[in-house]
């Protein structure tokens, strides 16, 4: 009996050149399998399995992750603002550790031998899908025939040939990577440190230039209504957002970061929701929100958001960090207003019951109803008091 290997399969060159290697050379039984986060419609995925099949595989599977993606990891990056050096929404690298995750899972199911992709050896995923398989999976071997065959595209396209699979030859100008918390691009102008993506290289061209106002309601942190519409789940509300705010051209930007392995590298990405919605969500804890509540919520996120990037999703310091953030969001509940224009938005104001801006208290800059001027003389000099203290016993120190 043949021994069972689970592919994690796209239709693309590589994942291609797997089906045949690992079926012909190494005679496995291959079991491809691809997890949806948000990249692919029923027409794609259909010609993908079609395609799987061509090339020879014993099952394909196609695994919807779009909402399991978003309750395990999106909502935790919305709830703690995360942006990868200040920039990236984590389009990519989130994603890559749900659909590892679920790979294994699947593998579990089937009891399989083996687990492949078709990662090079060149950037994070190999690290991302081999220690999640680790973990998740350590009995199963890993298999990664382009990155362990050191193979060029060209190799490949040959040994396809030979099998009479015959592939495109022709490299796209631009390497794309869908999902619902953002799109990936590459192309000449990332692979080195100057250069701006032109307008055509971007997946969603700008088509809108007219200002057009957004109403978005968040519940306990999380988007449940755009525009007054309500939404069963926050992951369709993500998508629909993303349809009216992708024709503005909004959320593109070109993110340099530091990969696993130690070296840097750039990659433009085209985030419209994920950007609106971080950026509104934030303006709302600002205002329902206390101040340490926002410090140590930016510090742990952080942290979050840069665990997540390089793949140790499964840490359980992760599952602490998540029960915080989401006990934060207890009183992040109220509509933010987004004025959406070309290339970019502004945050128009919010509005919600939880307002720790309330009149009730005062205004900034105005009288107060909270306390008098004598309060704040002697708190005044009760706060300072152990510096005052510090800098009388310590007089002259400074000097030298």
């Amino acid at each position: 009996m043949k021994k069972k290997v689970v592919l994690a399969f796209s239709g693309g060159l590589d994942t291609s050149f797997c089906c045949i290697y690992l079926t012909k050379d190494l005679d496995l039984e291959v079991h491809s399998v691809i997890v949806n986060t948000g990249g692919f419609s029923k027409e794609e995925l259909k010609q993908i399995e079609e395609k799987a099949y061509s090339l020879g595989v014993t099952s394909h599977h196609a695994v919807d992750a779009v909402k399991g993606y978003y309750d395990s990891c999106l909502k935790y990056l919305v709830f703690g603002n995360v942006l990868k050096n200040n920039t990236y929404p984590l389009s990519v690298s989130a994603e890559r550790v749900t659909q590892a995750t679920a790979i294994a899972n699947y593998a579990k199911e089937i009891d399989a031998d083996f687990v492949a992709h078709g990662s090079t050896g060149a950037g994070n995923d190999q690290v991302r899908f081999d220690m999640i398989f680790n973990i998740l999976i350590p009995k199963v071997g890993i298999i990664t025939p382009i990155r362990d065959l050191k193979l060029s595209r060209e190799a490949e396209i040959e040994y396809l040939h030979k099998h009479g699979i015959e592939i495109n030859a022709e490299k796209a100008k631009y390497s794309i990577n869908k999902g619902i918390w953002g799109t990936s691009v590459g192309g000449k102008e990332t692979l080195s440190s100057k250069g701006m993506l032109p307008e055509e290289a971007w997946p969603t061209q700008m088509t809108k230039s007219e200002p057009e106002n957004l109403e978005l309601e968040f519940i306990k942190g999380e988007l449940v209504g755009v525009n007054a519409k309500k939404f069963n789940h926050p992951s369709e509300a993500i998508q629909a957002l993303q349809e009216i705010a992708a024709p503005f051209g909004v959320g593109r930007d070109i993110h340099v970061g530091d990969t696993i392995i130690g070296i840097k590298g750039r990659v433009g990405f085209e985030a419209a929701a994920p950007m609106v919605i971080i950026k509104a969500h934030h303006a709302l804890e600002k205002h329902t929100l206390t101040k340490w509540q926002l410090s140590w919520k930016d510090q742990l996120s952080m942290f979050y958001g840069n665990w997540m990037h390089e793949g140790q999703f499964h840490d359980p310091i992760m599952r602490d960090i998540e029960a915080f953030l989401q006990n934060t969001q207890k009183t992040v509940n109220g509509k933010v207003f987004v004025q959406l224009l070309p290339y970019r938005f502004l945050i128009i104001g919010i509005e919600s019951e939880n307002d720790l801006m309330s009149s009730k208290f005062g205004s900034y800059g105005e009288m107060n109803e909270g306390y008098t001027g004598d309060d704040v003389k002697g708190f005044s000099k009760i706060f300072g008091n152990q510096v005052s203290i510090w800098h009388k016993v310590n007089e002259g120190i400074n000097d030298d």
